[in-house]
């Protein structure tokens, strides 16, 4: 088990899975996923697998699609992992449930310590947990209920877990995610920012915010390469998907500079004082050293169309 504080991101596995061709057949509608090119997914997801094994040297397990698993690319549901522990989740939908079948065989093959959810009355996706590096946050959703998140908690005892109500029919991870080890990054919809006002109340921790044009933008996972040498990532969707937000991200848009650096006083966290908290600028990425971390990680992407990798968010980001 990891330690609290130890890090984010930093891993040295990664498991994906292959695009099946029933994902193209309309039941991604009900996990809230757009209609699907095939074609442009089986190619981004072969594009992913090929970044993370050559630019950021993780060992790659893969996989195979499995026609009656339409969505079983979604790997990030079926596992919440931490330090040397895998929870394999339960589903919300009953037929998503034979996809943590696979998973979990290849999490033992690399040693995992294995954690089941044997209450039926327990939902949980992956998607709906949130590690900030120092703490969980479990999105209270359609896909996710309070016995899961318990089970969460009970897990994983060396971190604080909190709860967070997600309205609408997204996922937690699916409105904000972690731009870098203390920043979250967030869509600019009312739920995204609802779920980011009640995460700086529960927390004890002190974090920046960057708000995204698009929810979409902020499905997103910090990779800390366990290689010495290789710089930290950002996995995101194309910036050719969704342009507005990555011109936000990357700082270039009317409203911030691309190297302006700004302090905020202490604030308010939790009924307690925060440190000082500083944005992003886009020429200084020292503060990635801050939290090194050692031994096996394993990622699992959430979505197959998460196909680009770049410097962390460089965008002017405010006090959370």
């Amino acid at each position: 088990m990891g330690t609290p504080g130890e890090g984010l991101g930093r891993c040295s596995h990664a498991l994906i899975r292959g695009v099946p061709e029933s994902l193209a057949s309309g039941e991604g509608a009900g996990a809230g996923l757009p209609a699907l090119d095939l074609a442009k997914a089986q190619r981004e997801h072969g594009v992913l697998g090929g970044k993370l094994r050559q630019r950021l040297g993780l060992q790659l397990l893969e996989l195979p699609p499995e026609e009656s698993l339409p969505l079983g690319p979604l790997l990030g549901d079926t596992a919440v992992i931490q330090g040397d522990t895998a929870l394999i989740t339960r589903p919300w939908s009953p037929a998503r449930r034979p996809e943590v079948d696979g998973v979990r065989k290849a999490l033992q093959d690399l040693g995992l310590r294995i954690v089941e959810i044997g209450d039926e009355n327990a939902t949980l996706d992956g998607t709906d947990v949130l590690f900030t590096g120092r703490e969980f946050f479990v999105g209270l959703s359609k896909w996710t209920n309070h016995r899961g998140a318990e089970i969460v908690a009970d897990t994983f005892r060396d971190f604080a877990v909190s709860t967070v109500p997600v309205s609408g029919p997204s996922h937690l991870r699916g409105l904000c995610g972690m731009g870098g080890p203390r920043t979250v990054v967030a869509g600019s919809s009312d739920a995204a920012q609802k779920a980011v006002r009640a995460m700086a109340v529960l927390t004890d921790h002190p974090y920046a915010s960057l708000t995204l044009p698009d929810d979409a933008a902020a499905d997103c996972l910090f990779l800390r390469p366990g290689l010495p040498g290789v710089p930290p990532f950002l996995l995101h969707r194309g910036g050719g998907d969704l342009p507005n937000s990555q011109e936000v991200r990357e700082g270039r848009n009317s409203n911030t500079k691309h190297h302006q650096r700004k302090e905020f006083q202490a604030f308010q966290v939790g009924g307690r004082k925060g440190a000082f908290s500083r944005s992003l600028g886009g020429a200084t990425l020292s503060w990635l050293d801050e939290w090194p971390g050692s031994g096996l990680k394993v990622l699992l992407p959430s979505t197959h169309s998460m196909s680009s990798l770049c410097p962390p968010c460089a965008g002017t980001a405010e006090a959370l």
